[in-house]
């Protein structure tokens, strides 16, 4: 809106809205809001100074500034999460790539208790060897697909945690889809986190579970460890909502400006026969002395349009 050339009456009609937004992304002690606000009931009225209309053009022209820094910050951390997410994606590949190139390098084979003494079973990813010699090397009997398989399960397992985190997904009018860049990150995380957890397992730095005795219990773990990613990205979650609601939201009052010009209140009235001589725009001075609009306080006790220095 170029405030510099519409009419009296459009400006009028359109305060309410320009005071909401800068309320919304101006600080209470900036001293554009805090002149905008003493003045933003003779304007709704009507009753426009010289100084008004340059008044609320620096104010909006200040509070869409921070908007534009506000917007710029979630879309800076849009951009590192969706390279964050291309980055893992590309471990998880490559790992999956070496995995089937040279299967006994990463093996995630185990070698549970049991059998006769003189014959083991060797449970791997994708496939259970029975009845091997005790001396057999679990990794010898590693599969090309095993990594991936367990990428797989473990993709599985956080693809429950973003249905999950749905819930605690809000709508935003951002133009950036910062949720869903989180959202994303969350699989290819899931994926590397269940091979990690099964490395832990097979070098025994898990407690207890040094050997998994079946093929569904390495998958079964697999897709837990997948699903416990949420325990890292739950923190970009909640910065990802930080981000967010430090944006200044649209109020309902910028929708229906009339309910911004209830909320400020009405233009003080003439008070005919005022007995201090007050003019039309003055109020006497028992009235709303020490206070000004928005809540800022007036310690000289002046009415509001005439602190605006206008």
């Amino acid at each position: 809106m170029l405030i510099q050339l519409v009419s009296d009456e459009e400006v009028a009609g359109r305060a309410s809205e320009v005071m909401a937004l800068v309320k919304d992304h101006l600080d209470a002690d900036d001293p554009r809001r805090v002149r905008l606000a003493l003045r933003i009931r003779p304007i709704i009225s009507g009753d426009l100074e010289p100084g008004d209309r340059d008044l609320m053009a620096r104010a909006l022209d200040a509070a869409y500034s921070t908007l534009d820094d506000e917007l710029a910050r979630v879309r800076s951390l849009r951009n590192i999460l969706w390279a964050a997410t291309v980055l893992v994606l590309l471990g998880v590949i490559n790992l999956a790539l070496y995995g089937w190139l040279s299967p006994s390098s990463l093996s995630l084979c185990f070698s549970p208790q049991g059998g006769s003494g003189r014959t083991v079973t060797v449970v791997c990813p994708t496939a259970e060897h029975h009845n091997q010699p005790a001396d057999t090397d679990p990794s010898r009997l590693a599969g090309a697909t095993d990594i991936l398989t367990v990428e797989i399960a473990g993709l599985a397992g956080a693809a429950l945690t973003v249905i999950a985190s749905l819930r605690r997904i809000r709508g935003t009018d951002a133009p950036y889809m910062l949720p869903l860049a989180s959202a994303v990150l969350k699989l290819p995380t899931g994926a590397l986190s269940a091979f990690l957890g099964l490395l832990l397992i097979r070098g025994a730095f898990v407690p207890g579970l040094s050997d998994l005795d079946s093929r569904a219990q390495v998958l079964a773990w697999a897709a837990a460890f997948g699903a416990a990613q949420h325990l890292v990205t739950r923190l970009v979650d909640d910065r990802a909502q930080m981000t967010l609601s430090e944006v200044g939201r649209t109020t309902d009052a910028a929708i229906d400006p009339e309910r911004v010009a209830v909320r400020e209140g009405p233009p003080a009235p003439a008070a005919a026969g005022s007995p201090n001589g007050a003019g039309p725009h003055d109020e006497p001075d028992g009235g709303a002395r020490g206070s000004g609009e928005d809540g800022e306080q007036t310690p000289d006790g002046a009415p509001a349009h005439r602190r605006s220095g206008a």
